[in-house]
């Protein structure tokens, strides 16, 4: 594995989720994934992996390509060739020659992102499964 953690989930490469992520531990996306992703510990975002979402997590370490706002408590990383589009806020950054980021960036003294108490190992649900908003129709 490129940065040494061991991870406890896998959405891997040719793989596509829709949907809200919650988890503990490290999870790893090198697919596809559009949504929400909340966690207190680490998410790592592969080389190749395309990330529609808003982030908010402990550390994120991104290779790939995210578009989304991300904010962390700990720790972002940004490794050639990642690309990111959005806004972060984070405490510490560290961004690699090569990498693409376009947007803000504010930097905190961190703070523990917002993830219910006594959460699963790892919950995702499909987009299908969330409700819709209710759009009034004129």
């Amino acid at each position: 594995m490129q940065d040494g953690r061991e991870v406890n989930a896998l959405l891997g490469q040719g793989s596509e989720f829709e949907g809200k992520l919650t988890f503990e531990g490290a999870v790893r996306i090198d697919g596809t994934f559009a949504g929400e992703i909340f966690t207190e510990d680490t998410l790592i975002i592969g080389e190749g992996a395309q990330v529609s979402a808003q982030i908010d997590a402990g550390t994120v370490i991104i290779y790939g390509d995210v578009r989304g706002n991300v904010r962390t408590t700990e720790l972002l990383e940004l490794h050639a060739p990642a690309r990111l589009r959005g806004d972060i806020t984070t405490p510490n950054l560290a961004i690699d020659r090569g990498v693409i980021f376009e947007g803000s960036c504010t930097m905190t003294d961190g703070g523990a992102p917002k993830v219910a108490s006594g959460a699963p190992k790892v919950t995702a649900t499909p987009a299908a499964e969330t409700p819709a908003a209710e759009i009034p129709v004129n």
